[in-house]
Formats: C-alpha cells, structure tokens, sequence
C-alpha cells in the first residue's frame, strides 16, 4: 500500500541527504513504526509520501500512485494526523468530522459519522461539544474518525502520542491495532520504543537518512529493542 523506492531527499547547501536512498513497504494490515533522533529522515519521509515535499531522487507509491506524478489520486488514498490535530475549536467533533469529510469528497449521514467518532473512542457526549473543550486524545480520535469517515486505505502519523498520558496513549495504540485488524496500512513515526513494540508489525531505526536496523516485532522484546536502539546511536556495546 506504501512504497518508497531509493526515494532519496537533499536539500541545497547541506552536507548530507535528509533520506539517502529509502526502500520500505507497508502492506494492507502492518504497522510500520520508524524510530530515530530528530533529524534521522522519518518527518521527511511522511511529508514525500504526502507530497508535501518534493523527492530530489526515487518515488513515494500509494497503492501504485506516484505521490510526485499524481498527488491528488494518492492523496485520496491516504490520511495523516500529525502530533498536533488542527480541528475548528468552535465547531463540535461531529461538525469538524463533516466539514472535513465533505471537503475531502466524501459524504455520509450524521448517523455514520457518529459511528466513525465511536469506533475511534469518542463518548457519544464529547461529539456535539466544541473542540476547544478537547483534551489532545480527543483531537487524536477526532483524526482517526476523519480517516474512517474518507475511506483512507492508508495512515501516516507522526508523534501521534506525544504529550499524552500513558493511559490515553494506550487507548490510541488500541485503535491503531483495530485500524490494522481492518486491513489499513499506517505508516507511523514516533520516538516511543515502547509504543512501537505494542502496535507495530515492524519497526525500522533510521540514522542520518537511511533505514539502518529493521525488525519484525515478533523478534524482538522491548529490553532488546532499547539495547540496538542505543547501540547504534551511542557506538558502545549496552548490555
């Protein structure tokens, strides 16, 4: 569903690559967590596959569509909730999900988008009050519920969890897993090795602009996953 094939990022006057020569894939039903230090590669990477940046080498492929050659056909493929979700903060969550739904080119009957903002953990009460009220992981679900409501095939996040607690945090790894158990493909950046253990399928480390360690989350446990994080960033054998 995600493809990035030698996709490879510079930007004038800078030393190094922001990505230098990217492969990675994300099929229907995995997660693919990227972790790294800011600066590794992995915003870049999200911000090819939207378009939002243009690659200087290789392709971002979206269910086959070239992101550069057709941006508005894989767009409608995807959706992306970046760590802060900017919603109409006088607008309720049910009417931010329609103003957003109907923009995108997609409509459905208040009855179903109540539906999405209960899929996504929103209480029934919470959907017809204003958005300013929102606590952070409430605009969290109000972002997965757009993306139930558009029919997105894929999601790319960045940081979604950062600066929730661990309970809210743990409540959003639980709708990533049912977005994965329905067969959408998220594509996630995150800096924790602890969220990335819980809800990836995979879990690729990435260092000055490559992808330098891949995993299956199957194969490796948390202790073990901090231990190659912090060897290959600190050069030092950590046991």
């Amino acid at each position: 569903m995600l493809e990035a094939i030698r996709l490879t990022k510079r930007y004038e006057g800078a030393p190094t690559p922001a990505l230098d020569d990217l492969n990675l894939s994300v099929a229907a039903g995995d997660v693919f967590c990227l972790l790294g230090p800011n600066g590794a590669g992995k915003t870049t990477t999200v911000n090819l596959f939207l378009n939002f940046i243009q690659p200087t080498e290789g392709e971002a492929l979206v269910g086959g569509i070239n992101s550069l050659r057709d941006p508005i056909a894989s767009r409608a493929k995807l959706a992306y909730i970046p760590e802060t979700v900017m919603l109409y903060g006088a607008l309720s969550g049910l009417e931010n999900l329609q103003y957003f739904t109907k923009v995108s080119g997609n409509d459905a009957s208040s009855s179903d988008l109540l539906s999405f903002l209960a899929l996504a953990g929103l209480p029934l009460e919470a959907a017809t009050r204003p958005v300013r009220d929102y606590s952070k992981g409430m605009r969290q679900k109000v972002g997965v519920a757009i993306a139930l409501a558009r029919r997105a095939q894929a999601l790319l996040l960045d940081e979604p969890t950062s600066g929730l607690d661990p309970l809210a945090a743990n409540e959003f790894a639980g709708l990533i897993e049912k977005l994965r158990c329905d067969g959408m493909a998220v594509l996630m950046v995150t800096h924790d090795l602890f969220l990335a253990k819980q809800c990836a399928t995979k879990i690729g480390i990435m260092s000055a602009g490559k992808l330098a360690r891949v995993f299956g989350a199957n194969e490796v446990d948390h202790l073990s996953l901090e231990r190659a994080y912090l060897n290959l960033f600190t050069g030092q054998e950590v046991t």
